[in-house]
């Protein structure tokens, strides 16, 4: 029988923090924390904080409870402090004030800060990620480029470890970090435990490429990867012939793959991309038209504003204050 645990973490989840992530993550910790499937926190403990006593509402509404208050222990008798994002990443940065006397008391003891989702928004608020790289949604990304521009971005990738600071994409991407930081930890065999009961066939490594952001249906090759590259180069001054010379094929090529599979040129179909993501953006952040202008390389707000009205039939201003309403 172990006598202590080899690994300690504090689960914190944000308001409105998402559930796949949280129950991925913390469902790899009880399978390796004992024999067979007891559940006993005996080879890893966890205990879930909060600022305040009480529960917190994830992203759906369900609610957890807390078991702890900073005050109720001590932090540097942990390893890791792991923060799940809430739903909105500038409402979670704005949180920054309430929980950055937390976050730089558990630095200061060693505790490593594990930013899962849009936590990473909020670290990068209370300066706890300066001078590392971090990992963030493809869907964020330009966002928090655009919030944080001297944190270095890890580019596609699921999770990066970064000395005593450590983030992870989100979603199913969890459970890949909860497995990497038991392997470090308590070794491979008991981080890998319990992947077949959670219908896991694998794990990925913190530089897996999705299949899935590929979105063409075709399954064309070339497509697919110039949707990828346009999807981080929003903002890129790149032209469709240097993206079809990246691809490797000409632009008349390119075009005509586009029109096969997605019903449109491959200028047009960028510019949806990043329409659209004005859109969500509208709808879940707070920031300023120029500077969503700027995500997108877009010369200016009112330029931004005629090409969304233009496509959608609504002023970007008023789209907000209907919450997305057409």
């Amino acid at each position: 029988m172990a006598e202590c645990p080899d690994l300690r973490f504090l689960l914190l989840p944000l308001p409105e923090f998402a559930l796949l992530p949280f129950g991925g993550f913390i469902d790899k910790l009880r399978f390796s924390a004992d024999d067979e499937d007891y559940s006993r926190q005996r080879y890893c403990a966890w205990t879930i904080l909060g600022l305040q006593p009480g529960h917190v509402l994830s992203s759906s509404g369900a609610a957890l409870r807390i078991e702890a208050t900073p005050d109720e222990l001590t932090l540097a008798d942990y390893d890791y402090l792991v923060l799940f994002g809430g739903r909105n990443a500038q409402a979670t940065a704005a949180l920054a004030p309430a929980y950055q006397p937390l976050l730089r008391r558990a630095a200061r003891a060693g505790v490593k800060l594990v930013a899962i989702d849009n936590a990473s928004f909020l670290l990068a608020a209370c300066g706890l990620l300066d001078g590392h790289r971090v990992a963030v949604h493809w869907r964020h990304e330009a966002e928090f480029r655009a919030s944080f521009a001297h944190v270095r971005l890890a580019r596609e990738r699921l999770y990066c470890l970064d000395g005593a600071r450590i983030s992870c994409a989100g979603g199913a991407a969890a459970i890949d970090l909860a497995v990497e930081l038991l392997a470090q930890g308590s070794g491979r065999a008991r981080a890998l435990k319990g992947l077949a009961d959670m219908l896991v066939d694998e794990t990925r490594s913190g530089q897996h490429a999705l299949r899935s952001l590929q979105m063409a249906s075709s399954g064309e090759r070339h497509v697919d990867r110039a949707i990828a590259l346009m999807r981080h180069g929003l903002a890129s001054a790149d032209g469709i012939e240097q993206l079809a010379a990246s691809v490797g094929i000409s632009r008349r090529q390119l075009d005509r793959l586009f029109h096969a599979s997605q019903g449109m040129s491959a200028r047009e179909y960028w510019n949806e991309l990043r329409l659209q993501h004005v859109r969500w953006r509208l709808l879940n952040s707070s920031h300023s038209l120029a500077q969503l202008a700027d995500e997108i390389g877009v010369s200016d707000a009112s330029h931004l504003g005629k090409l969304f009205r233009q496509r959608f039939g609504v002023a970007p201003g008023t789209f907000r204050r209907q919450g997305g309403v057409l």
